[in-house]
Formats: structure tokens, sequence, C-alpha cells
């Protein structure tokens, strides 16, 4: 049975959501792309709380395109901005099932040059 590109992506996030888990002191990075957009979250998953977000879609980030790979770090330097101002520096990164390649390595890369440690 031939399994669609959204239902492998879905069992690799799975996977990694087994091992990954975000806590108040180490939050959890949740990296979302879509051809045209970027977004991503900070969450503590004992909690239950979004403790900051940033996408390619707001209002602030009009100018820019999520679908290339300096959309995906105008949006990282914003995430990171927005992760100083909350008083969080270690987070681990979740990249939801998504190769960890251009865009999401280009986020992951501009939230290690703002200050974030994981």
């Amino acid at each position: 049975m031939a399994r669609t590109t959204r239902e492998l992506r879905q069992r690799r996030h799975h996977r990694i959501r087994r091992r990954l888990s975000g806590t108040a002191e180490r939050p959890r990075v949740a990296v979302s792309r879509t051809n045209k957009h970027i977004s991503a979250q900070i969450i503590d998953d004992v909690a239950g709380r979004t403790l900051a977000a940033a996408s390619s879609v707001e209002a602030s980030l009009k100018g820019t395109s999520g679908g290339n790979i300096d959309g995906a770090k105008a949006v990282a330097a914003l995430l990171a901005e927005r992760a100083q101002a909350a008083n969080i520096t270690a987070v681990v990164f979740d990249r939801g099932g998504f190769d960890y390649h251009g865009r999401v390595a280009a986020f992951a890369d501009q939230l290690r040059a703002a200050g974030l440690e994981f």
C-alpha cells in the first residue's frame, strides 16, 4: 500500500515526538512549513502552553516570503526575539518530521545565531 508524502511525514513526526518533549526549563520549538509559509512555536508540553510563536503570515513580516530561506531566517529571528523576551535560553528542536535541510536547517541556524541553545 503506497503512502502519501503527508502520511510519511506524520509517521516521522510521531517517531520523533516519542523521544522529545518540552519542559518549563527546556521548551520545545515546533517548526511547521508549507510551500509558501513557515511558522514555529515554543511549547511547554508539561503545562500544555505555547510560550512564544512566530509565523511568516504575520503583519510584521509582510514583505518577506516564508517559502524561501531568507523568509525562514526572518521568522526565526522574530521567534528568538520573543523567546528572549520570555526569558527562554535553552530549547529542544522539533523539526516536525520535515528533513533537516533547506528552510528548516536555516531556521535552526538562525535560532542558534540569535542565542538559543539546543
